[in-house]
């Protein structure tokens, strides 16, 4: 994905001010900054739920204005879960490949309960969201972003919603889809996780990029003064990381 001079604004407030990255295929990038900085803004620009106000942005050769929703082929993960309530678990899973992508019921159940399985959810394709904890309904969310395979997979804050106790199991699965080489953006809070896990760590504050950069020189050695304030805090994992498996 290039992503050039990127410019939003809501009424007479810039959000983005002439964003420009790369994400290349296979990459995890783990999108950082402070909030109100412009990181949810530019994630659901670059999934298609909010218009660019100027810039351009390009799927592979291809600019996104020349693509359908469908085409973009991308997979969102929002930070409270966005579930049908009156669906199951699976039914949350297939209704999009069989609305949207025309599958079968049966070929929507086969890959609905393939995915169930590989968040750790396939006991619970039965129940509802009322049934299920924050983490297994973030992760029946997850189920449902990599159901049609898409080629990139966007998470806003997934775990910002959960208890601490229940942050472990979504990261752990997020770290299992960056380990089979998929591409995923993740803008988040948990920057002991982005150390250990993002191959590429991109910080942003009022609407900019500041710096970006591998984690183990952002997280060590940060060029910008901007972005030592913002690391000041941050204290080194001790020990085994719980999203570790």
């Amino acid at each position: 994905i290039d992503i050039e001079n990127i410019r939003k604004r809501f009424g007479n407030a810039e959000v983005l001010s002439d964003i420009n990255l790369k994400i290349a295929s296979g990459e995890m990038i783990a999108l950082l900054g402070p909030s109100g900085s412009g990181k949810t803004t530019l994630l659901r620009i670059l999934a298609g739920l909010e218009t660019e106000t100027s810039g351009r942005i390009r799927f592979g050769k291809s600019d996104v204005t020349q693509l359908t929703a469908g085409e973009r082929r991308v997979g969102f993960v929002f930070q409270n879960y966005n579930l049908f309530r009156n669906l199951t678990a699976l039914e949350n899973v297939t209704e999009g490949l069989r609305v949207v992508h025309k599958l079968s019921a049966a070929e929507a159940e086969r890959i609905g309960r393939e995915c169930l399985e590989k968040v750790g959810m396939g006991d619970r394709a039965d129940h509802y969201p009322s049934q299920l904890s924050g983490g297994q309904q973030q992760r029946v969310g997850i189920a449902r972003a990599i159901a049609a395979n898409p080629d990139v997979i966007f998470f806003d804050e997934p775990t910002s919603a959960l208890d601490p106790e229940l942050v472990g199991e979504v990261l752990a699965v997020i770290k299992k889809l960056a380990e089979e080489g998929r591409t995923l953006v993740i803008v988040t809070h948990e920057l002991d996780f982005a150390r250990h896990v993002a191959t590429k760590v991109s910080f942003m504050d009022k609407g900019v990029v500041v710096e970006e950069g591998a984690p183990e020189v952002f997280f060590t050695n940060p060029k910008e003064q901007r972005t030592r304030q913002f690391l000041s805090r941050y204290l080194a994992s001790i020990g085994t990381p719980d999203y570790v498996i």
